[in-house]
């Protein structure tokens, strides 16, 4: 096994951080891995946010739930879907265009993701300890604001860095034959949902939430509990009037 098959399979979500500031070469070599990440059409449709400053990343703190890592990380980088630029590159030159639309904000989803992940893996391989904030996409308005972003431009991803405090278990993952199908997609009979989830339903830990949450089953805790019908579709819309004030739709 390589080093870099080793750091990915070694991957954990770091909440905590210690009181220590990561190198500008450090920042910079993550940061320029995270922009030689896969681009559709070679067109580079994201941004990145450096936040480092305490008074900024207050602001930021709340509309990620108050959650510590915003707080303690010494650099928190946002990731936001960007055509803004590419549209006035065309716009200069006199170039006709149409990416105000569905599938042009995909586009620049899947590049600002990739380039996260390339960010991600990058920090991991020199020691430091990263976490996905899953609140971005709850408050894209409110960063938006913060953040002054111009049309065409929606964040997406954001990452918290820093030389971690704590060391977590690894987070349990499905096996393989969960996700992957060979030469075509397979669907799942009851039995194959059952044997999938066998492990995952019967684990500690998921007793634990069973017995906190005081519920049947893990399925209930996902679907009635931390991601509702309600929360869904009240964010879903939110999103869908942001994307229409950001000439996306």
């Amino acid at each position: 096994m390589n080093a870099t098959i080793q750091n990915l399979l070694s991957h954990r979500s770091i909440r905590h951080y210690q009181d220590k500031d990561i190198s500008d070469e450090m920042l910079n070599n993550i940061l320029t891995a995270a922009s030689r990440g896969a681009t559709t059409g070679n067109m580079q449709l994201y941004s990145i946010i450096v936040n480092k400053d305490k008074n900024i990343k207050q602001q930021l703190a709340p509309l990620h739930f108050n959650q510590p890592a915003v707080i303690e990380a010494p650099v928190v980088l946002t990731f936001c879907a960007d055509f803004n630029r590419f549209i006035k590159w065309c716009d200069l030159r006199h170039a006709q265009h149409g990416f105000n639309n569905m599938q042009c904000y995909t586009w620049a989803v899947v590049d600002a993701v990739i380039a996260a992940q390339n960010a991600v893996i990058a920090a991991e391989s020199m020691g430091l300890g990263t976490c996905y904030m899953g609140t971005v996409t709850y408050n894209v308005k409110p960063l938006c604001k913060l953040y002054q972003l111009p049309k065409h431009v929606v964040p997406v991803a954001c990452v918290t860095i820093g030389y971690p405090a704590e060391q977590p278990d690894l987070t349990d993952r499905l096996p393989l034959k969960a996700v992957i199908h060979q030469e075509r997609y397979h669907d799942y009979s009851d039995n194959d949902i059952n044997d999938i989830y066998h492990e995952k339903e019967h684990s500690e830990l998921t007793q634990q939430l069973l017995e906190s949450n005081k519920m049947n089953n893990l399925a209930q805790i996902f679907a009635e509990r931390r991601y509702t019908k309600q929360d869904n579709e009240h964010f879903a819309k939110e999103l869908v009037d942001f994307l229409v004030e950001q000439d996306f739709m």
